[in-house]
């Protein structure tokens, strides 16, 4: 579960100022790819082929950029 977040309004502050903090607050806490990511259900398969597929792509640009240190 994200993390809710919430601002309190400083003294003299605009609301423009606090609307702003409070988005940067939002996306630093993940919550607007949370929503993103939960728009529509997937099956908790798709969600392990996902992470796998992820993980494999993660793996192979490690694999090109030691071998690009390696060439030097």
């Amino acid at each position: 579960m994200t993390p809710q977040v919430g601002i309190y309004l400083k003294e003299g502050e605009s609301i423009e100022a606090a609307l702003r903090r409070f988005k940067r607050d939002c996306a630093n806490a993940g919550i607007m790819s949370e929503i993103k990511r939960r728009e529509y259900f997937e099956k908790p398969s798709v969600v392990k082929k996902k992470a796998v597929e992820a993980a494999k792509r993660k793996r192979d640009k490690k694999k090109r950029l030691f071998a690009k240190k390696d060439k030097l």
